[in-house]
């Protein structure tokens, strides 16, 4: 028997000889109901909160994960996350209705991967990358999928605004963390590059950590009312 402390937290359930911990197959049904349960990625810190106090979350999530490795759905990390996801084998059998299915431009794409590659990036050094200006509504598209936000402020004359990639942009391309981007030799195999480009092009290596840079400075209310993003006061512009 298994039961919960007066907080809701998963504990020992109590017997005549005293406290009867849960076992680890109990523990990890725990841990696959939850995230089957969310709607969105779950961190392990979510589930450090709701599974037996000294539960190995680590080690139970590799254990699901190899269950899952070769059937239809697979348990998934992506960051610092978990969720379940079709099979990357078997995506083609997944239809999607047109409407659900919103292609981004080229430009769009172009400003997606330098942000992935370069974050943190300004967008004045997109446009120097790039060689043209990049629309506010590039940027727009690519915050509304959720892909990209704002990471901080440079320190640098006129402290621009800096932008990385999203949790959700790694779950949406099936990568656990940014050091699964593909790299120079994969782009070329995938047709994404031509075998005309310059013999000393380099793919750059994206930065591995959500942290604040050196030369960045967190986003403050103040900077997000100047961005547009707050009304004075502190509600969120819709």
């Amino acid at each position: 028997m298994t039961a919960s402390d007066g907080d809701g937290h998963p504990g020992e359930a109590g017997t005549a000889d005293g406290p009867e911990p849960y076992s680890l197959a109990e523990v990890e049904r725990i841990a696959e109901a939850l995230v089957f349960a969310s709607a969105e990625p779950v961190s392990e810190g979510f589930l450090a909160e709701r599974l037996p106090v000294g539960a190995d979350i680590p080690a139970v999530m590799a254990r699901l994960a190899d269950h899952y490795a070769l059937r239809g759905v697979n348990l998934v990390r992506s960051g610092e996350r978990w969720a379940f996801r079709t099979a990357a084998d078997l995506s083609f059998v997944i239809r999607k209705d047109d409407g659900e299915t919103r292609k981004l431009s080229r430009a769009a794409l172009e400003v997606l991967a330098i942000i992935a590659y370069h974050q943190p990036v300004t967008r004045a050094e997109i446009e120097e990358i790039r060689g043209v200006q990049t629309s506010r509504g590039t940027l727009d598209v690519l915050m509304e999928a959720g892909w990209v936000r704002f990471r901080g402020r440079r320190r640098s004359p006129g402290r621009p605004v800096t932008l990385g990639t999203t949790p959700a942009f790694l779950d949406h391309f099936g990568l656990e963390e940014l050091r699964d981007l593909p790299g120079l030799e994969e782009l070329k195999g995938a047709g994404l590059l031509s075998g005309r480009i310059p013999p000393n092009f380099q793919v750059p290596l994206p930065g591995l950590s959500d942290d604040l840079a050196e030369d960045e400075d967190p986003i403050t209310q103040l900077d997000l009312e100047e961005l547009g993003l707050l009304t004075p006061g502190g509600e969120e512009e819709e």
